[in-house]
């Protein structure tokens, strides 16, 4: 006599398993994929859009007269005021400007990747580039945010601002190694694909 299973009463075998959302797919037209990639297009353009502006305002505050003006920083237990000198102006706009180009650049990646997977092939040897050139970016814009933040701390508001600690880089430092894991396995995939090719 055979031993009843465990399996929940009132569930039929490999009814789980059948258990889909009707039309729910991860990769191919009409996919998540292709959702992602048109809110991918959307934030590009508002990023692009901002990126110029900030270019914009970085050409604009190399000629624009910077007489009698200051820049206060402060938190709970005061404040402290310097003078805007060009230089600061132009190093605080800079900054910002590659900050937001160094996102631009890696959603511009990202939207080649969705591309693919919205075409269902996403293992390219170019997906492996693409996503190696993103965990190089990432990397570039945390250390140069980490960069920037310390020399704001040292010199405009010393006392009032802390600087990052080492801390505070674990979690970049960790996005910017699963990139790389990532495209490590996207290129393993690439190289099966290829071999799969060339045994058929």
């Amino acid at each position: 006599m055979p031993l009843p299973t465990s399996r929940p009463r009132g569930i039929r075998p490999g009814l789980l398993t059948r258990l889909r959302v009707p039309g729910f797919r991860t990769l191919g037209p009409g996919s998540v994929s292709s959702l992602l990639k048109v809110a991918l297009d959307v934030a590009y353009v508002l990023l692009a859009l901002i990126t110029g502006l900030m270019l914009i305002l970085l050409v604009v505050g190399i000629f624009i007269p910077l007489e009698n003006l200051d820049v206060t920083v402060s938190n709970d237990e005061g404040g402290t005021a310097q003078p805007l000198t060009r230089a600061l102006l132009i190093f605080a706009l800079g900054s910002i400007s590659a900050y937001f180009g160094g996102f631009l650049l890696i959603l511009t990646h990202l939207r080649k990747i969705f591309r693919t997977l919205t075409l269902g092939d996403p293992f390219q040897p170019g997906n492996v580039r693409r996503l190696r050139q993103i965990g190089l970016i990432l990397a570039v814009v945390t250390g140069g945010v980490w960069l920037v933040q310390g020399l704001v701390a040292a010199r405009l508001a010393p006392g009032i601002m802390d600087p990052q600690g080492i801390g505070e880089l674990l979690t970049p430092v960790f996005s910017v190694l699963v990139v790389f894991v990532l495209a490590e396995v996207f290129r393993e995939g690439a190289r099966l694909r290829r071999e799969s090719e060339l045994t058929i």
